[in-house]
């Protein structure tokens, strides 16, 4: 059965905005939740590709590795971040990132940007700072660093999609998601055997099922729409993610929402949408 390209890209969104919960179901080091994240996509493509047949390595090895160096520590600080802070403000912060895509678009791609741009830039990054407003500047503060971490993973994910986008006419999408997780799936196996206590049967079952979910599935979907609507189309649609965390996040952990995330929030996809827009 063939979806449609918009539904394929909700579905994304949605899926996309359950990892928090699965995070703070999982209850485990953020190492260790990373290593099933990134090590469960990984194993699973690498199967589809010995029976397919498919040589792995080919195109510009080295930056494409690179970039799978920065998506290991964007998926670190995503996991210390969903972990330490609340999920709302995790989400929110989270989706500074196509504002940094921007701004590296323009230093590295020497993309063209409107004058409008910068103004639109200013109002995220006010937006951003709205949501740290009732937050202690303090790094013993959890909800901080949480949220901090989330936003240095929006940093290296901006970073990380300029090289990928670079590169991804040379690469079909399961090249890409495997590409992305695969120098992360090592360097975080270490961690599986050194943090105790060890994972238990159902928190293992459970990081399979966030892997596989989260690192594979969703970006199939994200992918396939990608292939038949435009990005701007497919970019917006991709804020259902921040609607779907909250939602969840209220349902299973009974989060509120305070005024100033409302507002930097909506600063937020507001400067965004219309970024994404001009572009």
């Amino acid at each position: 059965m063939v979806l449609n390209p918009y539904l394929e890209a909700i579905v994304a969104g949605i899926i996309w905005g359950s990892s928090g919960i699965f995070i703070k179901y999982l209850d485990l080091p953020p190492t260790t939740a990373t290593f099933f994240r990134l090590a469960i996509p990984t194993i699973i493509l690498l199967l589809f590709f010995i029976v397919k047949k498919i040589k792995i390595f080919h195109g510009n090895n080295r930056l494409i590795l690179f970039a799978s160096i920065l998506n290991a520590a964007r998926v670190y600080l995503y996991t210390v971040g969903f972990t330490l802070a609340s999920i709302s403000n995790s989400i929110i912060v989270l989706y500074t990132w196509p504002i940094f895509t921007t701004i590296f678009g323009v230093l590295f791609l020497k993309e063209k940007v409107h004058k409008r741009t910068f103004f639109l830039l200013f109002i995220a990054l006010a937006g951003t700072a709205l949501i740290y407003l009732d937050k202690e500047f303090s790094f013993s503060d959890n909800n901080f660093v949480g949220m901090t971490a989330m936003l240095l993973s929006a940093v290296i994910y901006a970073l990380a999609v300029i090289i990928f986008k670079k590169e991804s006419g040379k690469y079909s999408e399961y090249e890409i998601i495997f590409y992305q997780n695969i120098i992360g799936s090592v360097l975080f196996i270490p961690f599986i055997l050194v943090n105790k206590p060890l994972p238990t049967l159902p928190q293992i079952s459970l990081g399979i099922v966030y892997g596989t979910l989260i690192g594979l599935v969703g970006f199939v979907f994200f992918f396939s729409a990608l292939k038949k609507i435009k990005v701007s189309t497919v970019s917006l649609l991709s804020y259902i993610e921040v609607i779907s965390a909250i939602i969840l996040a209220i349902i299973f952990f009974q989060e509120t929402l305070t005024w100033n995330m409302v507002v930097g929030g909506l600063l937020i996809i507001l400067a965004t949408t219309l970024v994404r827009k001009e572009n």
